[in-house]
């Protein structure tokens, strides 16, 4: 008999333990805020994420990959509660169907479109029609995807802006993400490649040597948005990423801030 009380103290004992070890498991999920976005936002987002995750007592998961990429994702049921592109193409994409909360959309950011080429490597270039920019450099131009990846997408625009794209298209690599890009040209697989200034500024084994005429391509506009499931904690930290604490972050890794 007394055995059996022994074993049935340890029996609720246990019951106890498991209970509170279930309940703070799913307290912890409950407090998992889930953000996708774009790969050229990795540095400045994890940075925000961190200072935000010591004020709260929650904890970011994020996802960083194309735009086109993330979009699909979301599009295909992953649990994203927060989406920030790197154009409107695909953000527009999600909201046509019906997977945003369209009231909760705002232009976050902007960028610049740059020419870039391996360290020490670089050639002279002048942005104008009159320039032969595929006689400037003899191997190939790296970018993101032209018919989907948001910078391949700016990069075609001025290309054709420019009268460059018939002379240059069969030499253009096209990658997964801008990032990817950034890497073919620091490894010099690419003579030359085209991404947003602020990718630029990461590499060392890079030269920024042109800025593409804002004129010659749709704004660059990163957007920010809740999908359609969101939960409130996730629309608390949505909120952060429009502070001031959060756009002097963005500032300090070269974004532009959008105003209203």
């Amino acid at each position: 008999m007394q055995a059996n009380k022994i074993n049935f103290s340890k029996l609720c004992s246990s019951l106890i333990s498991t209970f509170f070890y279930l309940n703070s498991t799913c307290y912890a999920d409950e407090q998992k805020i889930t953000v996708f976005a774009a790969a050229s936002l990795t540095e400045a987002v994890t940075q925000v994420v961190t200072d935000y995750e010591k004020e709260k007592s929650v904890q970011i998961q994020t996802s960083f990959a194309s735009s086109s990429t993330l979009a699909k994702q979301i599009e295909n049921g992953a649990p994203a509660e927060i989406f920030i592109a790197a154009d409107n193409k695909w953000m527009d994409y999600l909201q046509e169907k019906n997977l945003l909360k369209p009231a909760n959309r705002v232009a976050l950011l902007g960028n610049h479109l740059v020419l870039i080429t391996p360290k020490d490597k670089a050639f002279k270039v002048e942005m104008n029609k009159d320039f032969n920019f595929a006689n400037a450099f003899y191997g190939k131009l790296c970018t993101g995807e032209t018919e989907s990846v948001p910078v391949g997408i700016y990069a075609k625009q001025s290309l054709k802006s420019l009268s460059w794209w018939d002379t240059i298209k069969t030499r253009i690599v096209g990658t997964q993400d801008v990032r990817a890009a950034l890497a073919f040209v620091a490894r010099g697989e690419c003579d030359a490649g085209i991404v947003y200034e602020t990718d630029a500024k990461l590499s060392n084994k890079v030269e920024n040597i042109a800025t593409f005429p804002e004129t010659s391509h749709e704004p660059i506009v990163y957007p920010l948005a809740l999908v359609k499931n969101a939960s409130a904690q996730a629309a608390d930290f949505y909120d952060y990423l429009q502070s001031a604490k959060a756009k002097a972050v963005f500032t300090k890794y070269g974004f532009s801030i959008n105003t209203p």
